[in-house]
């Protein structure tokens, strides 16, 4: 069963939420604002929060950077919000998903499951190629040995392209599954995290190439 938190500071969207997501089988607990939110996950595991951006104590924003610290939950933000800026500020705080209100409770509760599945399926892997290892459960990544920091969309690109070895990925299946929205604008979202992505992995670096005319490929046998 899905365990899900559902932090809005509006009574009504909360309610919907946990109607919607006890149907569908669901175990919901609510939080009014972040600080409630903190305690919360500090004191219960959940598979997946959803979680509103203008809240008062503390926003959504600054709830992701404190709830990343004590658990990697997956976590879809649920906003009246839907400038190109917020979007891209959640998904580079390690949000899995934005959702814009007004919103279908029943669209909402399949892309929970879609999030929630995701994170089964990484549960317990680690990657080792050459001097690079990738643990993540624990989204840790090691250059020979030595700990880098990646951010939270960095480290998903890395393990998306890892998964889909010697597959060549265009930029629009990148921003689709990694990003997990539709990005209408050109692809230097993409190229830019590629080029951070390469830049902290060092020599490994020569791992993610770059095919011609369509995106990008994480390959290790090639000159």
């Amino acid at each position: 069963m899905i365990k899900m938190l559902i932090v809005d500071d509006e009574p009504k969207i909360r309610a919907v939420v946990k109607e919607y997501a006890k149907v569908s089988g669901y175990e919901c607990d609510e939080a009014s604002d972040g600080l409630v939110a903190l305690e919360k996950v500090k004191l219960n595991k959940y598979d997946v929060i959803v979680m509103d951006i203008m809240m008062p104590n503390l926003d959504g924003f600054s709830a992701i950077k404190e709830i990343k610290e004590v658990d990697d939950i997956p976590i879809i933000m649920l906003s009246a919000r839907t400038d190109e800026f917020d979007k891209l500020l959640g998904f580079d705080l390690g949000v899995d998903d934005y959702v814009t209100k007004p919103f279908s409770p029943k669209e909402l509760m399949a892309r929970i499951k879609v999030v929630a599945d995701r994170k089964k399926r990484t549960l317990n892997t680690r990657y080792t190629f050459e001097g690079l290892e990738v643990d993540v459960t624990g989204r840790v990544v090691s250059v020979d040995g030595e700990r880098v920091n990646l951010t939270p969309k960095e480290f998903d690109l890395l393990v998306f392209l890892i998964i889909h070895k010697d597959q060549a990925l265009s930029r629009d299946i990148l921003l689709d599954k990694v990003w997990n929205y539709n990005y209408f604008g050109d692809y230097r979202t993409v190229d830019t995290h590629i080029k951070m992505l390469r830049q902290n992995l060092g020599i490994y670096r020569k791992f993610i190439t770059t095919v011609r005319g369509t995106g990008y490929k994480f390959e290790v046998d090639h000159q």
